[in-house]
């Protein structure tokens, strides 16, 4: 299954992240815009590296934003 897309009046979203207990939406990208969001605390555990991806995302988000 691909991501789901939804619009809102500030442009598209990408569902990223689904609970794996109830299926609901726990992180979101922006289509149109330099947006993500998770909801949950990303530096908890398990593992030290698990959610990295998560900040390397933003940092790249920003480092495009900051050329253009």
């Amino acid at each position: 299954m691909g991501l789901q897309r939804f619009s809102t009046p500030f442009g598209d979203i990408e569902v990223t992240h689904r609970s794996l207990n109830d299926g609901c939406c726990e992180g979101f990208r922006g289509v149109d815009h330099p947006v993500l969001s998770v909801q949950y605390h990303p530096e908890a555990s398990p593992g030290p590296h698990d959610s990295a991806y998560v900040f390397q995302q933003f940092v790249s988000m920003m480092k495009e934003q900051a050329h253009a």
